[in-house]
Order: C-alpha cells, then structure tokens, then sequence
C-alpha cells in the first residue's frame, strides 16, 4: 500500500520535501494556506510590475543548485541568474560608504582609498572566509551535523570558528568599523546585534567574490513557481486556500492533519513546512511542557515594513542600497532590480523596493497604524529618492500585514538564527516529540536563505524516507 504523506505549506522548504517524497513513490498532498505556492519567497503583480514578496537575493547558488540536482534537476535549465556585479553600498552613520562588487581587488581598492592599511587586511579576512566556508559547506546538507561530520575536509579545526560569534570574528580582522558595519549589515535584516550573530554570516563577502551573488531575471518568485511544477508533474496534489489547523496525533504517532474547513486528512507522516515554533506551540498538542517553555524563549525575526514602489529617473548601481541612521536605529535598504536587469523597465518606469527591518519587540508593541505610520517615515526620508525624478508607492507591507496575508507566526519569519541557537542544533527536521513528523524550513538551517530552505526540504524528506524504510 501506497504511504501517503501530508505536506503544511508551500514554502521552499515543502516544495522540494513534496517533490522529493513524490519521486520516491509516495502519495503526497500539500496543504497551503494562499491561493499560489512559495511562501514568503513568492511574487505578485502590481500595476504591470512583478515584485518579490520576501528575498531579494541569492548568495548561496552552489547550496540551491545541489538542491535542484537532489531532485534530478538543473538549476541553469529551470531559471535564469545573471550574476550581480555592482552588488551593495553601505552609507554608515559616520558619514562613510563602504561598497562591495564581485570583484574583490575593486572592492579592497575603495577600503585601502578611505583606510590606508585596510585593503589588504580585508583581503586576508576574505582569504580565510574562503577557506573556512569550503570546509564547513558540507555539513549544510547534512540533517544532523555531529563529531564524525566535522572530520569531513578536516572541518574539525573550525570548531573554534563555530562557538564564536560574527562580531568576535570580525574583532579579530582588525578592520576599520564602517567595514565592520558593513559586513555585519546582514545582522540588521534580522534584528539582532552583531555579538549574537552566527560567525558564518562573516562568509558573505568570501561567497560575493566567489561563486557570486546572483539574481534571477524573473525574480526569486520563479524558484518555488519552477518546483511547484516539477512537483505537479509529479503527481503531487495541491490544495490551496485551505488552513491547517492541527496536527492530529495519537499514542506519540501523528495521524493527519484537521484543516479549518473541519476536515480530517489522515496520513502516515507530516512535514510541517509552517514556523517551527508555531508547528510546536500551536498545531502539536503533544508538545511537552518543558519544550513549549524553551521554544517560547527563542526570540523571533519580524518580517519588518515594505513599500513596492514604480520609479523613474536614473537606476544606477549598486543592485542593493544600505543606509545606518544615526539614531542608532535598524537599518533601511533600497533593492532596484533594473540595475540587474534592465528589462524589468516599462515605460521609463521600473520596479523598486524600501525596506524597513523592525526589531520584532519593537514591531509588535505598535498598533497597525503605528507600524504604518513608520513606514510613512521611511518613505518620507530623501536619501533613496536621490536619482530619481519621480516615484510611485504601488504597495505596502507593514508587519502586522505581513503576518495576515502569509498566516505567520505571531506576525514573524520564524526564529533569529543566533549563534547559540545554530551551535544548539536548531530545531531538528525528525521531531522528538511526535513520530512521524518532520520539521522544513529555516528554523531547521542556518537561516531564511532561500538555498537553506530548500536543503532543508530535502533533508526532512531523506529522514522521513528512512524511517519508513
């Protein structure tokens, strides 16, 4: 008899589980949310523009392409990337601009012009990022890294590297702080401050000057629209619009799943591709007590404001657009995709995005108007507007908005990746509280990358296959 599986969500995560276990010979049913695939790393369209909801970029292409390949794929064949070349600047509170290309000598030019001295030491820095992300890339698609994973490319001898944090690495580079602030702006995104930040975020200007950043030319949407239908293809079964309500266990075994329209689907495994603290704390009644309690300690990511703009005037380069505020205050950042590909323009008018990162604390103690009101700020301020002659607001996303259309978990994008969390093992893909289930996305990897949450799926899968074997 045929196993059958159900699938929570449509996230990057489910998607390669679905495809996985479907090639495998199960039958396989997603339950999604929203009336298209992809999660937070889908698309929409406004006035004739296609935005990107989520991510804007992809820095790890060799974990996205091993993805693909795992399910019998190739990622150049489905999608189109075109490499970034002009890839970010950073306007520092302290009047500096620290900026990355993809060519390293160009990039350690502009630090040594405005930092004698500095230039070589970030090249030396880059050198050993390189060198330690080589080793440490294996246990990315590795479900349950341990003691005999580290003896892989002697990646034992970064264990040190791996109980740091990303600001006691980059301490040691004895580069200028601007530079620092730079490298770290990643930490923003998230909320967090640098010391709490996981050291392999130091890896980012190593992958730039590598194997590159890349964007692709239909936008990130059409990476869960091209695995959506390979998994279609494969027979996989898609039932948009319907929430899952619970997971229905017995007896420390899942059985299903209850939707909102009351309904029971019954199945031999689960794989909650919903937050993962929310898989537990709100869909598991099962989950122990003393487990709710430490989930309930994790602190959250929150999904910040948005605004989708039309713009016209000049789009220069770089691709992205940092700005640190003096007031100590999160970062803001401008993504122009024309600069990427120009033929995203219609009209003399292309698509742009201003993004506002929110400490999830500080997001969740205002009212919708007041988040709102924020973003109204954000909009208000003149240093993005610069090049341009005219500008559109097509859309905007506050996060309270955010967690009402795409059904997140107290209105966020799953737990911060710290580097305690990370050195703990973050949440595992096989659940220890119920079996039969099993966790994707990036509360289970590194962090919300789009390559990590597609690894992700494909791991969950793997021990779900096992286990029924």
């Amino acid at each position: 008899m045929t196993r059958r599986v159900v699938i929570i969500g449509t996230g990057m995560g489910g998607l390669t589980a679905a495809l996985r276990l479907a090639q495998q010979g199960l039958n396989v049913r997603v339950i999604e949310a929203r009336k298209e695939a992809g999660g937070l790393a889908s698309a929409f369209e406004k006035d004739g523009f296609v935005f990107d909801a989520g991510p804007y970029i992809l820095l790890d292409r060799p974990g996205l392409e091993w993805a693909f390949r795992s399910l019998g794929l190739e990622l150049s064949d489905r999608v189109t990337l075109r490499r970034i070349e002009d890839v970010y600047e950073v306007f520092s509170s302290e009047g500096a601009t620290v900026h990355f290309y993809a060519d390293e000598e160009r990039t350690a030019a502009g630090m040594e012009a405005e930092w004698p001295g500095s230039g070589q030491r970030y090249q030396r820095f880059v050198a050993e990022m390189r060198e330690a992300h080589q080793q440490l890339s294996p246990l990315l698609t590795v479900s349950h890294p341990g003691p005999a994973s580290l003896f892989h490319n002697r990646a034992f001898t970064r264990i040190p590297f791996l109980l740091r944090s990303l600001g006691s690495v980059l301490k040691r580079a004895n580069l200028p702080q601007p530079v620092v602030d730079a490298i770290a702006i990643w930490t923003q995104i998230a909320g967090q401050p640098i010391d709490e930040a996981p050291s392999p975020l130091a890896f980012v200007p190593a992958l730039i000057h590598s194997v590159g950043a890349f964007y692709p030319v239909e936008g990130i949407g059409t990476i869960p629209r091209t695995l959506a239908r390979a998994a279609e293809e494969a027979g996989v079964e898609f039932q948009y619009g319907t929430t899952v309500r619970s997971i229905v266990a017995h007896d420390g075994r899942v059985r299903g799943v209850e939707t909102n329209q009351d309904e029971i689907i019954s199945a031999d495994a689960v794989v909650s591709n919903y937050n993962g603290i929310g898989t537990y704390l709100e869909m598991l009644a099962d989950t122990p007590a003393r487990a709710r309690e430490k989930l309930k300690m994790l602190p959250l990511q929150s999904p910040g404001a948005c605004a989708y703009l039309a713009v016209r005037g000049e789009i220069e380069p770089p691709y992205l657009r940092f700005q640190l505020p003096q007031n100590g205050e999160l970062c803001r950042l401008l993504v122009t995709p024309a600069v990427v590909a120009p033929e995203l323009e219609r009209n003399g008018w292309a698509p742009a995005r201003l993004i506002s990162p929110m400490k999830y604390e500080s997001a969740e103690r205002l009212s919708l108007a007041q988040q709102r009101e924020h973003l109204d700020r954000l909009l208000a301020e003149s240093w993005w507007r610069k090049s341009f002659n005219e500008v559109r607001v097509l859309h905007t996303r506050v996060p309270s908005e955010w967690g009402a259309q795409y059904g997140l978990y107290q209105n966020s994008m799953n737990p911060v990746m710290t580097s305690r969390f990370m050195r703990a093992g973050r949440l595992a893909h096989r659940s220890p509280h119920a079996r039969g289930l099993y966790l994707a996305g990036s509360s289970t990897h590194p962090g919300q990358w789009v390559s990590f949450c597609a690894i992700s799926g494909i791991l969950a899968a793997n021990d779900l296959l096992e286990d029924m074997n």
